[in-house]
C-alpha cells in the first residue's frame, strides 16, 4: 500500500509541523502543530483540492497531554478523497486560530467545538455560544463535566 500523497506534500511543505502520519483502513489522519494550522489548510484546500470541510470536532483525553485534539475531516470533491487532519490542544492553552477564512462552514463547527468543548478559536468572527443558553456555566462535553449538571459536583471517579 503507497502512502497517501498529501502526507508526502505536507512533510515537504510543512516539514516542522507535521508530527504523525498514520494510514489505517483506507483512512488517512495527519496529526500537526497548532501553530500552522491555518497555513496548512490553506495549502490542502488550495493546493490539494480539499474544498469541503465536512466536519470539525474536539476530543477530550482527560488524564493525558495534550488533553484535546481538534480535528478536521476534510474532503476533495473532484477526487473523492477524504482526510482527516488533527492537532493537540495543551488543557494550560486551550486556544487555536480559526480556519473560518479557509471553509465558511469552520465558523458554526469551531462554536460548536467551543461552546461544548471550551477549545478557543482565535480570530473568530462570532465566538459565542451556539447548542446552550448564552448563561450556561461550563462546557457539556468536557469529561469532567458534572453528569448531573454545573451545579454539581465533578465525577471524582477512577478514568482509565
Amino acid at each position: 500500500m503507497s502512502e497517501h500523497a498529501a502526507i508526502g506534500k505536507l512533510k515537504q511543505k510543512f516539514a516542522d509541523a507535521v508530527l504523525d502520519a498514520v494510514e489505517y483502513r483506507g483512512e488517512t489522519t495527519i496529526t500537526v502543530k497548532k501553530e500552522q494550522i491555518v497555513e496548512i489548510c490553506k495549502f490542502l484546500k488550495e493546493d490539494l483540492g480539499y474544498n469541503f470541510l465536512c466536519d470539525l470536532c474536539g476530543v477530550d483525553y482527560l488524564g493525558k497531554s495534550p488533553r484535546f485534539m481538534v480535528v478536521y475531516n476534510i474532503y476533495n470533491i473532484a477526487l473523492k478523497d477524504r482526510l482527516r487532519i488533527k492537532t493537540p490542544v495543551e488543557e494550560s492553552d486551550a486556544t487555536i486560530d480559526t480556519v473560518s477564512s479557509v471553509w465558511g462552514t469552520a465558523n458554526w463547527h469551531e462554536r460548536e467545538c467551543w461552546d461544548l468543548m471550551g477549545i478557543s478559536f482565535n480570530d473568530h468572527p462570532d465566538l459565542r455560544r451556539i447548542l446552550m443558553p448564552a448563561d450556561w456555566e461550563g462546557h457539556p462535553l468536557r469529561k469532567d463535566y458534572p453528569v448531573q449538571g454545573p451545579d454539581r459536583e465533578p465525577y471524582q471517579g477512577r478514568l482509565q
